[in-house]
């Protein structure tokens, strides 16, 4: 069995991270954290777990966490996460982390995108990026595995394989993203106010969205390529899934069935990305680990569309993929 701790184990991803490792045969959860004073239990805070995880939320030191687990996924905010993790490293234990921290390739797109110096910037650029169906090979090594971002995953996953063709123009790319109100997390914020998003629609952080270097990062690491993308997120009133539409230019015509096969020879073996024929709809993935993805040719551009559940692929689902890629278990463990 895999001894586990979750740090920051109060919010949304951590509660669906908790369900999924529930399920997991080769798993146990040992720590759950958090600095709420009392050491209240993690089933008075989520009480979908009552009579499922009997542990006390605790404040617990790196060392501390360490000598009770050998995988750590830390649930911990951006900015936070990177001041702890190393100290978890030298316990020995490997870590997965949720946040922003170690997903881009250097110190300089840090502060300019997250206001911060980095706290173990040696790390960034070096730090594997846990996304298995393009990076896989390089997980089962690693001591630190970046979790992807939600909307960076629904852009990545049908991009890639088409800019890696090299029949496609990197250099004007739309994504344009719909979420749903989890993925803003549990923290009471005005815009996910019960009165503010039901029956509306909004974009928030246009040209400005954090996820909008990672893309562009992530691809180039994929790819060799410098893609420069226009990212607009908007808020959805729903509580869960992504959808996203994303426009790029061929650099030639090219046949809406050459650009599926593209993507479904990209994927054939994957069994979290499905291509589609349909337009996929975001209760099509809902719970699920799934991102379904198909593209359509308008006027001379190439439209796809993408969904995944923001909370599942777009974060816990993905984080037990990484777990049971860095163990060498199957990957689909714990999340079919």
């Amino acid at each position: 069995m895999i001894d586990i701790a979750i740090l920051g184990a109060t919010g949304y991803t951590a509660l669906e991270l908790i369900k999924l490792l529930l399920r997991h045969p080769q798993v146990r959860i040992t720590a759950v954290t958090s600095r709420q004073e009392g050491r209240p239990e993690v089933s008075s805070v989520h009480p979908s777990l009552v009579g499922r995880l009997n542990l006390p939320l605790e404040d617990l030191s790196p060392e501390e966490v360490g000598s009770r687990a050998e995988c750590v996924f830390s649930c911990l905010p951006h900015c936070t996460s990177a001041e702890i993790v190393p100290s978890l490293l030298a316990t020995g234990a490997k870590v997965i982390d949720f946040s922003a921290d170690y997903r881009l390739d250097d110190a300089a797109s840090y502060l300019e995108w997250y206001g911060h110096h980095h706290p173990d910037a040696a790390r960034l650029g070096a730090t594997v990026y846990g996304l298995p169906e393009l990076f896989r090979s390089q997980i089962p090594t690693a001591w630190l595995i970046a979790n992807p971002g939600c909307y960076a995953t629904s852009a990545i996953l049908p991009l890639a394989p088409l800019l890696h063709s090299q029949l496609f123009m990197a250099d004007d790319i739309i994504v344009d993203s719909k979420s749903g109100v989890s993925g803003a997390g549990r923290s009471p914020k005005l815009m996910t106010h019960f009165p503010e998003c039901n029956e509306s629609m909004s974009a928030y952080n246009v040209g400005r969205h954090r996820h909008t270097p990672e893309i562009e990062q992530v691809i180039g690491r994929s790819t060799g390529l410098t893609p420069q993308i226009i990212f607009t997120p908007q808020l959805a009133p729903m509580d869960r899934g992504i959808l996203s539409t994303i426009y790029i230019k061929p650099k030639k015509a090219v046949a809406e069935g050459d650009v599926m096969t593209i993507l479904r020879d990209a994927y054939a073996n994957e069994r979290f990305v499905r291509i589609v024929d349909h337009l996929p709809a975001t209760k099509d993935v809902a719970d699920t680990n799934f991102c379904d993805i198909t593209a359509r040719v308008v006027r001379g551009r190439v439209l796809l569309i993408s969904c995944l559940d923001n909370l599942v692929k777009g974060a816990a689902g993905a984080a037990v993929q990484n777990l049971n890629c860095l163990y060498g278990l199957p990957e689909s463990m714990g999340l079919l």
